[in-house]
C-alpha cells in the first residue's frame, strides 16, 4: 500500500536485491489495501524495478500466498512455486538476502 511506511522503507532494499539477482530472482510487489490508480505513480517515483500486481479483492492471491493480515507481508516462493517463507512486518536487507539466497 502506498501509505504503508514500513513498506516504503523496504522498497529500496528490494530494488537492490532485484538488481543484484536479476537473472535468478523475480520480486513482485503486491497491492492489497490501496487504490490501484495510486500504485504506478508511487512505483515510478521510487524507481521500482520489479512488476506490481493489483491483488485487491483477489481471493486467488490469498489462496496462493496466504492472508496478508499485516503490512508489509513478504512471501518467498521457491522455484517449485511453493511458499518457502513468510515474513510479517518489516524485514532488513540481510533477512531478505538470507531468505532469497537459500533458494538460489
Amino acid at each position: 500500500a502506498t501509505w504503508c511506511g514500513p513498506c516504503k522503507v523496504e522498497i529500496p532494499d528490494l530494488i537492490e536485491l532485484q538488481r543484484e539477482h536479476a537473472d535468478q530472482l523475480v520480486i513482485l510487489g503486491i497491492d492489497v489495501l490501496d487504490e490501484w490508480s495510486r500504485v504506478k505513480p508511487f512505483a515510478d517515483n521510487l524507481k521500482v524495478n520489479y512488476p506490481m500486481l493489483d491483488a485487491n479483492n483477489r481471493k486467488d492471491v490469498e489462496d496462493a500466498f496466504g492472508p496478508m493480515w499485516g503490512l508489509p507481508t513478504s512471501v518467498i516462493v521457491g522455484r517449485d512455486g511453493k511458499v518457502a517463507k513468510r515474513h510479517s512486518g518489516i524485514a532488513t536487507k540481510e533477512q531478505f538476502k538470507q531468505y532469497v539466497e537459500s533458494l538460489l
